[in-house]
């Protein structure tokens, strides 16, 4: 029997920030304008991550799914407030982002992301169906037109300035996962050797996703549009649970040569989504991840004197 520490530490880049979480809390360290580190941490009190259903096999992987839509875009929003706290509105009250202005845009993201990457594909193959000669190889080629749109966004988004500063702060949150999970010392001189890359990655769960999908929605055949339409909306939680229990299986067995090069693909594309951080990139990683730990009675308060650099109090909550 394997006696390798199983980890359950993950995170997210925000705008100027990192959100690192655990079992039970997450927080979310920010650079604000004026260089102070301001966190924000919680306990993750949402059913799927307290009830015992929820750690079920495939169910588990919802939680995943809830974490990149609902606590991700939470804490999104969250440092895109810090980041405009000092700015006026029109009106000469502080700017904000959030309420219907800040739901709003996620609603129009989230349907441009399954309009982009599921929607778009099925409409390409569906105009050449008449050309493929079997319902097999048309959900092939939507699947590879999928994946070639997707790796054509990161391409294209990779060129803004914000998103390379935003994964910079991916690599920092990388970098800092895999010092801890090395049992090395948390401060950026020794963070800074560890490599960008993690095999629990969410950009490698989204190549995962494309690839499931692929056999998942072939079980379907070709029906008609809508219902296909209907189906690539509907069955994007069972992909997705799919597509995290084998992250999980990959993770726990990354050490096997097997798995190292049946994972590489992955590891290759988060090449695309995260830079190397400096060195107040990886400060502000490592607090969101200390906050987290010693929330969790991981590390004693006393022996994360870094972490003393604010809190606000005032932010609205993440969970």
């Amino acid at each position: 029997m394997s006696t390798k520490q199983e980890f359950n530490y993950g995170g997210q880049a925000v705008i100027e920030g990192v959100m690192m979480r655990g079992a039970q809390q997450v927080a979310v360290a920010v650079r604000a304008p004026d260089g102070q580190i301001v966190v924000q941490q919680e306990p993750l009190t949402a059913a799927i991550y307290t009830s015992r259903v929820g750690k079920w096999p495939f169910v588990r992987g919802l939680a995943l799914l809830w974490d990149a839509l609902g606590l991700g875009m939470r804490a999104l929003m969250w440092s895109a407030d810090v980041a405009i706290r000092d700015e006026k509105d029109a009106s000469g009250e502080q700017a904000s982002f959030a309420g219907p202005v800040a739901w709003g845009t996620v609603a129009v993201s989230l349907a441009f992301g399954i309009g982009l990457f599921f929607i778009l594909p099925l409409f390409i193959s569906r105009l050449i169906e008449s050309w493929i000669p079997s319902h097999l190889l048309a959900n092939i080629t939507e699947g590879v037109v999928r994946l070639a749109i997707f790796l054509g966004y990161l391409v294209a988004i990779r060129r803004m300035g914000e998103i390379q500063r935003v994964f910079s702060y991916h690599g920092a949150e990388h970098k800092t996962i895999n010092a801890y999970e090395a049992g090395a010392e948390l401060t950026p001189e020794s963070v800074r050797r560890f490599s960008t890359l993690h095999p629990r990655c969410g950009t490698g769960f989204l190549l995962v996703v494309m690839v499931v999908s692929i056999f998942v929605f072939s079980l379907l055949g070709r029906p008609n549009f809508i219902l296909m339409v209907a189906s690539r909306i509907l069955l994007i939680p069972v992909v997705a649970a799919i597509s995290y229990e084998f992250i999980r299986w990959s993770a726990r067995h990354y050490a096997n040569p097997s798995v190292r090069a049946l994972i590489t693909p992955s590891l290759m594309l988060q090449k695309l989504t995260t830079n190397e951080p400096d060195l107040s990139m990886l400060e502000v990683a490592i607090v969101s991840l200390k906050h987290v730990l010693v929330a969790e009675g991981i590390l004693a308060p006393e022996a994360a004197e870094v972490i003393e650099c604010g809190t606000d109090a005032e932010a609205p909550a993440l969970v």
